[in-house]
């Protein structure tokens, strides 16, 4: 799951012209759906249409930043799927052709890449970048990214002002008193108002089964007979939620930092989990920062390093640095190290310059900027589809004590990022529209062989819901990163899990049994 800065406190959040042989002739869904549900049937005419319309490429617009050879389209799909002939919405999808030759082609693969919130159109870059991980995988496969429904420029929701949205400095996430935790419940309450008001059209159907439903679609836009997919993060949970709807129509498929799937976890219980696992990893990077201290100067042991924090979350409290960053807005600067190894340096060096006397590098790396209005505007759009998918998925407690009385739990023994996380998710408990219940998934025997990667030590997907996907994906394998952490492991250059990755992938190979990879290297100071 990938997370953004929301309400009064931070959160952590989950082509041009193709080559010869790149084009399939539109192929109809065999089936619509597991489950016999009134979508079903609508969930098939979209296909059908899809199938038929194909999809207009074209250049992307100069502006997005997706350079040539990538093509741009779009693909139409029914807001409700029980309701296929009413009101429509445009998804947009982007592509760059296979690298190999016509008879090394095996289709198109489709990428999520978390969120819910995230946009998958960078995808392609992968390949113009010359990515040396997806070398080997872009000889064979077109690569296709997409806005999920709610997303960027697939009719996009929100929820606040943008602007508004990014205002600092925000109050600190952790509570003195009831006061304090009154004011947060205000903050949360406001901001479900805000999103029923400005795109309470959209917020039913913002869930993951429609978004999935959405993939099928577009997978017969692209006339293939079945789906090529990896998704990352809360991408594995579509992946997970696609895999129990569509089974039938999996053909490979790669899910990387796995969202628990049970319906006991999604979301509410799963956010819990989460701030168990950050405390974890953040006492991963303090160990790596104080082991560093010649470089650093920020402390020698993990509790120094921790006493450095305190000091500074205090003296951000009493006076915000540069006058916008306070508790919040360190929270969500400092959150990147425990989800990535690549900013375990590039924030102990800030850090080490403030510590130096430096306020300013602080400011700069932590502070919103007011005139970026494109990104604080994706910022917002991400934080709204993020609140919508989670709080449509599930059904959520509707009991503040219920709230109070977990975090309050937590918080005692791993307060990092307890209470932030707390405010974020808490618009869910007065949401406007229906909530869940979960998708149960359980695909069966139907389903061929899935390929999970996991860190062991990951922060914001706990390495336990990869053994549980696992368990309801019958056939899958599991490639584990020992003793690592950073989210995200398909993207990181480990042969032990890159060399697999393209095996299945190419040749659908999976190994006997599971696997444990040593971690990639450790980052360099």
């Amino acid at each position: 799951m990938r997370r953004a800065a929301a309400l009064g406190s931070a959160g952590t959040l989950i082509a041009g012209t193709l080559v010869a042989g790149a084009m399939t002739a539109p192929v109809a869904s065999a089936d619509s759906g597991r489950g016999g549900t009134s979508e079903t049937r609508g969930v098939q005419l979209a296909a059908d249409r899809a199938a038929a319309k194909g999809i207009d490429w074209a250049d992307c617009p100069a502006d997005w930043g997706l350079p040539k050879p990538i093509q741009c389209g779009t693909v139409t799909v029914p807001l409700d799927y029980k309701r296929p002939n009413g009101r429509q919405i445009t998804l947009t999808v982007d592509r760059i052709g296979h690298t190999g030759t016509p008879a090394e082609r095996q289709g198109a693969l489709l990428y999520n890449p978390g969120g819910p919130g995230g946009s998958g159109l960078r995808f392609p870059v992968r390949v113009t970048s010359k990515n040396p991980l997806w070398v080997n995988t872009s000889k064979a496969y077109d690569f296709v990214g997409f806005d999920p429904r709610g997303v960027g420029r697939s009719t996009p929701i929100s929820c606040v002002d943008p602007q508004e949205f990014v205002k600092a400095p925000k109050a600190d996430p952790v509570p003195d008193s009831e006061a304090d935790k009154r004011a947060q419940r205000k903050l949360a309450a406001e901001y479900a108002d805000g999103c029923a008001e400005r795109s309470g059209w959209m917020l039913p159907h913002m869930t993951t089964a429609n978004t999935a439903r959405d993939l099928h679609v577009m997978r017969a836009a692209l006339g293939e007979k079945k789906l090529n997919f990896l998704g990352v993060s809360y991408g594995t949970y579509l992946g997970a939620v696609y895999a129990e709807l569509f089974p039938g129509h999996v053909r490979r498929m790669v899910v990387d930092s796995v969202v628990n799937p049970s319906r006991k976890k999604i979301w509410y219980q799963a956010n819990l989990d989460q701030d168990v696992a950050f405390e974890m990893r953040w006492n991963d990077w303090k160990a790596w920062v104080a082991a560093n201290h010649a470089t650093y100067g920020i402390g020698d042991t993990p509790a120094k390093v921790e006493a450095q924090w305190q000091k500074l979350r205090a003296a951000a409290k009493k006076a915000p640095l540069g006058g916008v960053v306070g508790p919040a807005e360190l929270l969500s600067f400092f959150q990147g190290a425990p989800y990535y190894d690549s900013s375990w340096a590039p924030t102990a060096r800030i850090w080490s310059k403030y510590v130096a006397g430096d306020t300013q590098a602080l400011v700069d790396a932590a502070a919103p900027d007011m005139t970026d209005t494109v990104g604080n505007a994706r910022s917002e759009n991400s934080n709204a589809v993020y609140t919508a998918v989670e709080c449509a998925d599930a059904t959520w407690p509707t009991d503040w004590r219920t709230w109070d009385r977990d975090n309050t739990r937590l918080h005692r023994d791993y307060p990092f990022l307890t209470w932030s996380n707390a405010w974020m998710n808490l618009p869910c408990a007065t949401w406007s529209t229906r909530q869940g219940p979960a998708v149960e998934v359980n695909p069966g025997k139907e389903l061929p062989g899935v390929l999970i990667v996991q860190a062991e030590r990951d922060a914001a997907t706990p390495v336990a819901g990869a053994y549980e996907l696992q368990k309801r994906l019958k056939g899958s394998r599991l490639i584990l990163e020992k003793n690592a952490g950073s989210h995200g492991v398909t993207g990181i250059a480990n042969a032990c899990v890159n060399q697999r990755v393209d095996a299945y992938l190419l040749n659908g190979t999976l190994d006997s049994r599971n696997v444990t990879c040593d971690p990639h290297a450790v980052p360099k100071p």
